[in-house]
């Protein structure tokens, strides 16, 4: 075994900073906020603060408040019950009868029967995963007060009732959260996002774990979803209609009888839709934009120039918003800026690079300028463009919803 995965909150304050290959891990907190996808709940941050965004290393303590915050508001209007399976043997009907169970136990003779039916509990899926992610979190925060606040509103949801182990994946799938319970769509996310919060460093640490060449993709992932859940943001309010994963299909005809068996499927990382129908085509990767060529001269690769361009040449017979969509190459870079642009054939390509080394407030600045000017159809900044807006405090999500709280 190999590596060590350490806790937030875990490392003195006069520790030096840590880091997953040149990144540092402040930086990849500040995407996990993006990731877990909280700027759908905007008013939901009125309880945050900016210095918590500010100081990302303690963004332990910001997500376990945020989640007490929720559980205790949900306690008090009374946590969501749902429905689970029992069976038992009984002196009367009660839901289906299980004849086989009932025969070959002869339970007639006793004047008895098995059946299967269901019972109201509060004993679901998502409130056990609130109460372990409770339990999980109060050993990362940094604060004993908000450790002991945790580990209090855990054992007060044993009290009620709510079992204490994690719930699996398949049981969370099963448990389907309706549009009437928005609160618990919150505090679930909170919950899954406590569980994210041990991320693998190069450092010593109190978990083992196995091959640490795992982080590169879990990384890549990460800055995938951390880009759609900010364009959410960002966008979204704007009556823009962001999607990711998206599938496309190939203007295809006169194909051979197994050629739908081996054509390979198009999927758009993120698709993002103006209302006036202007459509941006987002790619992101997680490797170096520019290669090496023939010559050693630095150019842009020509696999995902091929990859972004058949996006959007493939889909013009759609509709007559294809004919002009835009695509955006989205790269995380370390120590390198690169904002370029071209038109071909109607469609403005865009050639760009996120410095993950920069200070949380210089990524946000770096995503909105590069976003903002890829949905107008403009020049991409040069890398010198946005460092103006990075040296003045950036609105983050937490702040935003702060000032708006404090408004009304």
């Amino acid at each position: 075994m190999t590596g060590a995965a350490a806790a937030i909150g875990s490392d003195d304050a006069t520790a030096p900073m840590r880091l997953i290959g040149k990144i540092p891990v402040r930086n990849l907190w500040l995407l996990m906020m993006y990731a877990a996808d909280l700027a759908r709940w905007r008013g939901r941050f009125m309880g945050a603060v900016e210095r918590d965004l500010d100081d990302i290393d303690n963004v332990a303590d910001l997500i376990a408040r945020l989640l007490a915050d929720t559980a205790e508001r949900r306690m008090r209007r009374n946590l969501t019950h749902g429905y689970t399976c029992r069976e038992a043997t009984l002196n009367r009907v009660r839901g289906r009868i299980d004849v086989l169970e009932t025969e070959s136990r002869q339970l007639l003779r006793r004047g008895q029967i098995h059946c299967r039916f269901q019972t109201l509990t509060i004993d679901t899926p998502r409130n056990r995963l609130v109460r372990a992610a409770l339990d999980r979190i109060a050993g990362s925060v940094k604060r004993a007060d908000l450790a002991h606040r945790c580990r209090g509103l855990a054992n007060e949801l044993g009290v009620a009732g709510v079992g204490g182990l994690r719930p699996s994946r398949a049981e969370l799938a099963a448990d389907q959260i309706s549009r009437n319970d928005g609160d618990d769509r919150w505090m679930v996310a909170l919950a899954h996002l406590a569980f994210d919060l041990a991320l693998l460093t190069e450092e010593t640490g109190t978990t083992a774990m196995f091959s640490p060449d795992r982080t590169e993709g879990k990384v890549r992932t990460l800055f995938e979803k951390a880009v759609l859940g900010f364009a959410r943001w960002e966008f979204a309010p704007q009556g823009w209609e962001i999607s990711g994963g998206a599938r496309l299909s190939w203007p295809t005809k006169d194909g051979s009888p197994g050629m739908d068996a081996v054509l390979p499927g198009m999927e758009l990382d993120i698709l993002l839709t103006s209302p006036d129908k202007r459509r941006l085509v987002i790619d992101t990767k997680f490797a170096e934009i520019l290669k090496q060529g023939q010559y050693k001269q630095e150019r842009l690769s020509s696999g995902y120039l091929y990859q972004l361009y058949a996006y959007l040449r493939t889909q013009e017979d759609r509709d007559e918003t294809w004919k002009s969509a835009s695509g955006l190459l989205l790269h995380p870079a370390v120590g390198v800026s690169l904002r370029e642009s071209i038109t071909i054939q109607g469609h403005r390509l865009h050639f760009a690079t996120v410095d993950l080394t920069e200070t949380p407030r210089q990524i946000t600045a770096a995503l909105r300028d590069i976003l903002t000017a890829s949905c107008q159809h403009q020049e991409s900044p040069s890398p010198n463009s946005f460092a103006a807006a990075c040296s003045k405090p950036a609105a983050s999500p937490v702040a935003a919803a702060s000032r708006k709280a404090s408004d009304g």
